[in-house]
């Protein structure tokens, strides 16, 4: 098998990397003297059912090699696939980003989007068959990439268009198909990868075991990987937040924190909150603690100080006002240490075990088996603020030693905050093969289990409220216990220093925090069969067709822990328990005609077209096609084009997510927060200035007799539809004669219509104050907002959901060249991958405005992989530059970088200049051992540096996708063959 013309070009394919594609076919190959020319095997290529003896294709397709992650130090399927230009163009969700933020799948889970639109809308394949979702919490629709040890791995096929008539409704951005190793090769493999600096260390061992005999072949597949913790603390780049502004002439205007001379560390703020009502003593900002003797050993004035007259705020012994002015601002100290054990990457162990088989029955019939066993623990650890938020700010009275015209908010820090994510991911596959005459067939069943427990930290809420409430009534605990969490009061210190420090009593601590546990468990079972062979005859070749069916079966059960679906858990979103089923069946078809062959204008022309009827039980059946056209107008080039539809029903969590709240800030929602200014200064529209002037809010409004507004999310059953799309493509492939080099142009674009969207938050409130029909618009009833007792106008309860009403969009270029050619000297590879982002615009209303999301921050318009390899007898070294454009997000700030900062006009840094990321590496094969060494980031570049105020960052780092957090480091592979 291994000695036939398609072997051949495949192995060909995956040296020339994506412009190969569709034009090594066994026809490129002719017999080598001496050569035993055997009878071509038919093979099945991505984005075809067809088998045929052509490794041509209609549409593009990249082979990443598995010999590519070594090259680089890459020891996982997610981080592989994350640096091709496939995902590079859009931030991806990776373990390191599921620890300050809520992500689809949960804690540690890793997921590919390509081209941006989403991994519920990217199909992964493992082997040509489904790999079913993995993940906790209610939002799992995806493949877990953690699952699959790149040990396994062979190849990977990338599909860079729609292929839904093939393959079903979420293939809407294209297919990842898994390749996993065969024949009778054995090894055992260690890995390791080591920064220069302390922090997110890797280490992998593994062992693969293949073996073929007569009838068969089977292959056990063993991996242990750990990825220790990576802490804030470990790299100088994810330092205290500073501000980065600038005056106009370019010096920094940050404060300056006097204890240390450099600029303010502006992080988590902990400390007093205080609302001035009278007292003569300050005019406004925030009362500090002087935990280190700073402001007594510097002749600061203290609250006391400067207290002179009745009504001044009066305080126990060492509180400072502060923040209350741009110098002030640098007096707050708020550099904690809690911030340097925040985790950055988690620490996460993995275990995997792999079995796959097939066996020869008769002459022609075979069956084949695989079976996958993957444990994920992964564990976070981040800190975050509470305070008195459930009451009206507290008269300064009420607290101990506390007096005058004044309200306190106090604001405490805990480290009582992260979570342990255990995911125990199970997939088995059994099928069936063979031949009827001319005719191939192929039946096979796949189910998959995946069991995730989540463990998190919380605050109790009934316990906040409980002891809020002894504060607003000034009374003590007596004996109660709480409601849900079944705690017995304890008094909490509010205002004592330590306290708001993050270092309660053990008493404090009990009654105010405590863990959970919830439970998620997604099943996926698929029965498929189809049959391939050719119909008929033409002059230019046969008429090649395949036609099948599938059934598949969804469940999703996700049970949140105690706290969060009693809605006990303060200051994070609430879930009640979400469950629901699925079940999916189609038939499809495929037939390729080729039209010409020999022509002198037409090498050769084949037309595929494609069909499937999908029937799903959550929304109905649709149609989904696809046509495409390959056409060889000379030996060595081809044109190519395709153009598809591809519908994708509700995912089961956007259908029966059960109503998980949340809470947010006023001042994020509520478009008449303020809005007298904001009219005055232009930046809010008179539409709203009129709507809001008619609920009867006041124009001078600022929100601070309210708390936060209450956001409620749930599923769309019985009011979703499906998303549909368009998906086309045209492109050139151009080959040397010799097949020294190889280029290919592909042009992309994929329109999605009725995108399932969850509209909440800001959405509903601005598209409300913003309609002409306020207040009668439908969306206005999707929110209440309070009546203004007691001063409080705020936004109370937002209604968001799972709809359809998004539309989104995306176009590019994808571009290939490839070189490999052979001296007296040694063998020289050379690779360019690059993509043109032209568009990726989002409407979220049919009367909105659509945002185009290319070449903002994480959206870069070019992305690309340059590799060079030199090979000489057993050694060959590799460099490899991986490449990300510029950015930029002023377009949310009026198209500028100028703001205001006490006053005082500044600029800001929401930018990222063009970063290269190098390695280098070296392998030698010595006997039975495989060495591999190298340097990855050699020039140790760090993150883009951001003004965090208006970029997503931690410190003044860029957390986006494409940038190294861990900076230069040295890997090393080691395997024995035996």
């Amino acid at each position: 098998m291994l000695n036939t013309k398609v072997s051949k070009a495949v192995r060909l394919a995956i040296a020339f990397g994506a412009a190969s594609t569709a034009l090594f076919s066994a026809s490129s190959f002719a017999a080598e003297e001496g050569e035993v020319v055997e009878e071509v095997e038919k093979i099945q290529v991505l984005g075809s059912r067809i088998r045929t003896d052509s490794f041509a294709s209609d549409t593009p397709i990249t082979i990443i090699s598995v010999e590519n992650a070594a090259n680089q130090g890459i020891t996982s399927l997610g981080e592989l696939l994350r640096t091709s230009t496939i995902a590079a163009g859009s931030s991806q969700v990776t373990s390191a980003l599921s620890v300050g933020y809520v992500t689809s799948g949960g804690a540690g889970t890793e997921t590919i989007s390509m081209r941006g639109l989403g991994a519920n809308r990217t199909l992964v394949l493992l082997n040509g068959r489904r790999a079913g979702p993995a993940g906790t919490r209610g939002q799992v629709s995806s493949f877990d990439m953690n699952a699959l040890p790149i040990s396994a791995i062979e190849r990977i096929e990338v599909l860079k268009d729609g292929a839904s008539s093939l393959y079903g409704s979420d293939a809407v951005a294209g297919v990842i198909n898994i390749i996993t190793k065969k024949g009778d090769d054995k090894s055992i493999s260690v890995d390791l990868s080591q920064p220069f600096e302390s922090g997110g260390e890797q280490q992998r061992i593994n062992f693969s075991i293949g073996e073929e005999f007569k009838k068969g072949s089977i292959r056990v597949v063993g991996d242990y990987k750990v990825q220790h913790e990576l802490q804030r603390g470990d790299r100088e780049f994810f330092d205290c937040s500073a501000r980065r502004y600038y005056n106009k002439d370019g010096e920094r205007a940050d404060p300056i924190d006097p204890r240390t001379g450099n600029y303010h560390c502006n992080e988590s703020g902990y400390g007093l909150w205080l609302s001035n009502d009278g007292a003569s003593n300050f005019d406004s900002g925030y009362g500090s603690y002087d935990y280190d003797g700073f402001f007594g050993n510097n002749g600061y004035s203290s609250f006391n100080d400067a207290a002179s007259g009745p009504g001044d705020f009066t305080t126990p012994d060492g509180w400072y006002n502060v923040g209350f002015d741009k110098e002030s601002d640098g007096w707050r100290n708020l550099e904690h240490p809690f911030s340097d054990n925040e985790s950055m990457i988690p620490k996460t162990a993995t275990y995997s075990l792999f079995l796959q088989g097939d066996y020869s029955f008769t002459d022609s019939i075979s069956g084949y088996a695989e079976a996958l066993y993957s444990s994920r623990k992964t564990e976070t650890q981040a800190y975050r603020q509470f305070w008195v938020g459930d009451i009206a700010r507290p008269d300064a009275d009420l607290y101990e030693g506390f007096g005058g015209d004044v309200r306190i908010m106090p604001v405490a820090l805990t480290d009582h905050y992260g979570s342990e994510t255990t995911i125990d991911y199970r997939r088995f596959v059994l099928g069936l093969e063979g031949s009827l005459g001319f005719w191939d067939w192929d039946v096979s069943y796949q189910n998959s289990h995946s069991k995730g427990e989540y463990q998190n930290k919380v605050i109790y809420r009934d316990s906040m409220v409980m002891a809020q409430q002894h504060l607003g009534n000034g009374t003590s605990c007596s004996g109660e216990v709480t409601a849900n969490s079944g705690k017995a009061c304890v008094d909490v210190p509010w205002t004592d220093p330590q306290f708001l420090y993050g270092n309660p009593s053990d008493e404090v601590r009990n009654f105010l925090f405590g863990e959970e546990t919830g439970e998620t468990i997604y099943k996926q079972q698929t029965l498929e069969a189809y049959i391939t062979g050719d119909l008929f005859e033409l002059p230019a070749g046969a008429v090649g067709s395949a036609f099948g069916m599938s059934y598949q079966k969804d469940e999703l059960d996700d049970t949140p822990g105690v706290a969060s679906s009693t809605g006990n858990s303060w200051g994070l979103s609430s879930a009640s328990r979400t469950a629901g089923t699925q079940n999916t069946r189609a038939v499809f078809g495929e037939i390729r005609v080729p039209l010409f062959q020999g022509e002198p204008w037409a090498e050769r022309m084949e037309l595929t077209t494609s069909g499937r009827w999908t029937d799903v039980s959550t929304y109905g059946s649709d149609n989904t096609f696809k046509v495409g056209l390959v056409w060889e107008v000379v030996d060595g080039f081809t044109l190519r084009g395709s153009r598809g539809s591809s519908f994708r029903s509700p995912a089961l969590y956007e259908l029966y997510l059960a109503g998980q709240t949340g809470f947010l800030g006023q001042n994020s929602v509520d478009p008449c927060f303020d809005y007298g200014s904001g009219y005055a200064d232009g930046t809010v529209s008179e539409r709203t200035y009129n709507n809001c002037l008619a609920s009867g809010v006041p124009t001078d409004y600022d929100g601070s007799t309210a708390s936060s507004a209450t956001s409620v999310t749930s599923g769309g059953a019985g009011r979703l539809t499906a998303e549909t799309s368009i998906s086309e493509g045209f492109g050139f492939v151009w080959t040397s004669p010799e097949n020294t080099y190889a280029f290919s142009a592909d042009y992309y674009k994929v329109d999605i219509s009725n995108q399932v969207a969850n509209l909440g938050g800001s959405d509903i409130t601005s598209t409300c104050y913003n309609s002409e029909n306020f207040p009668n618009d439908p969306i206005c009833t999707q929110f209440t907002r309070n009546d203004g007792t007691d001063g409080n106008y705020g936004i109370d309860t937002i209604y968001g959901g799972y709809t359809n009403v998004a539309n989104q969009s995306t176009r590019g270029v994808d571009l290939n060249f490839t070189y490999r050619d052979d001296f007296d000297f040694g063998s020289v590879y050379f690779n360019i991958e690059h993509t043109v982002q032209l568009e990726r615009t989002y409407q979220l209303f049919a009367d909105s405005e659509p945002s185009q999301y290319i070449g903002e921050i994480g959206d870069p318009k070019h992305v690309g992989n340059i590799s060079a390899t030199f090979k000489k007898d057993d050694w060959s070294l590799t460099w490899t530059t991986r490449y990300v454009d510029e950015t930029n997000d002023y377009e949310y700030y009026d198209d500028s970088n100028e703001s205001t900062y006490r006053g005082e006009e500044i600029t800001f840094v929401a930018e990222t200049p063009k970063v290269f990321y190098h390695s280098l590496s070296g392998n030698l094969k010595l006997d039975q051992f495989d060495v591999t060494m190298g340097i990855a980031n050699v020039f140790d570049e760090e993150p883009p540096q951001v003004s965090p105020s208006y970029v997503r960052a931690v410190g003044n780092s860029a957390l986006y996708s494409q940038y190294d957090n861990l900076g230069r480091r040295f890997f090393a592979n080691v395997t024995y063959n035996f």
